[in-house]
């Protein structure tokens, strides 16, 4: 950090978007500080004295932004790994100093800055943050881990953890990544896990192929698993494939789950929760914001408005 306290922190990822964090943040700080020199930004960035800080290590980048109470905002320059770490540092600062955050998409899903709406090219997305002012967001919470936008247990949860792990060795970032890796799962793991939940009070068991629990809509880099989703409701929006569902079938649906015309199909189910306690009888895989996440019981609820974002 600088001598003189920042009002803005900007955080950068080089390994975000399978190595080229470090070129995007370099944009991005070029784009940022040309247009407060210029005085052409929201109030958010008027006359901001600004320190970038370029993190590998997620340690390193939780102890800085943590200790960022009281400025104006923390920008992350990323994916959805760094939002989600930036997120869960931020809501670890009381509600009267939390500064605003505002996320570059400069990933490889990039859904949290999709569900924003904000541009998914580095530029303009900076350029919309730059004159973006400040609205309250909803934060999911499980097992005492936030997350900004999705959470998923079962063979969607596996699809997520897979894309990951081929992005990084392909160096591709396309939804046909995932929808690869989709059919490679719905071939070889088309499993169902037996799950016993409480949504709201209200006591349910049954069987699952996909379990989804989102803030917003997208998941999967695009993927629009629940269209209805809303990022300030108040509530977790949540899709369930129900067996039984053979292959042919299951890689029909996910494709069109695309863009969100999975809906009405018959083994979807879609329901909304304040407040969800899930518990599955072996540990599925489960992704918390494309993060892994191991437990077989998972409490998770909806903190309204807890969150101000730039978008």
């Amino acid at each position: 950090m600088s001598e003189r306290s920042a009002s803005i922190l900007v955080v950068a990822n080089p390994a975000a978007g399978n190595g080229t964090g470090t070129q995007a943040a370099r944009r991005a700080m070029g784009e940022m500080e040309a247009a407060i020199a210029r005085g052409k930004t929201s109030a958010t960035f008027a006359d901001a004295e600004v320190d970038a800080a370029f993190l590998s290590s997620p340690e390193q980048t939780r102890d800085v932004v943590e200790k960022s109470g009281g400025i104006r905002a923390v920008i992350a320059i990323g994916g959805d790994g760094l939002a989600h770490l930036v997120v869960n540092a931020l809501m670890s600062i009381p509600a009267e100093e939390r500064p605003a955050f505002g996320i570059i998409a400069a990933g490889t899903g990039n859904d949290y800055a999709r569900a924003l709406g904000l541009p998914l090219d580095v530029r303009k997305c900076t350029q919309a943050v730059l004159h973006a002012s400040p609205r309250l967001v909803d934060v999911g919470l499980c097992n005492d881990i936030y997350f900004a936008e999705t959470l998923s247990f079962g063979l969607d949860a596996a699809i997520a953890l897979d894309t990951v792990k081929r992005r990084a060795e392909t160096g591709r970032s396309d939804a046909g990544v995932y929808v690869s890796s989709g059919i490679d799962q719905l071939r070889h793991n088309l499993v169902d896990r037996h799950y016993r939940a409480d949504f709201d009070g209200k006591q349910v068991e049954g069987q699952s192929i996909t379990f989804a629990v989102q803030i917003g809509p997208y998941y999967g880099g695009g993927f629009k698993i629940c269209p209805e989703a809303t990022l300030d409701d108040g509530t977790l929006d949540i899709c369930i494939s129900h067996p039984p569902a053979g292959v042919a079938r299951a890689i029909y649906i996910f494709m069109r789950a695309k863009n969100g015309k999975h809906v009405g199909m018959k083994p979807m189910e879609f329901l909304r929760a304040h407040h969800a306690i899930i518990d599955f009888d072996e540990e599925p895989p489960c992704q918390i914001d494309g993060e892994p996440l191991h437990a077989t019981h998972f409490d998770i609820s909806c903190e309204h408005q807890a969150l101000r974002v730039l978008a």
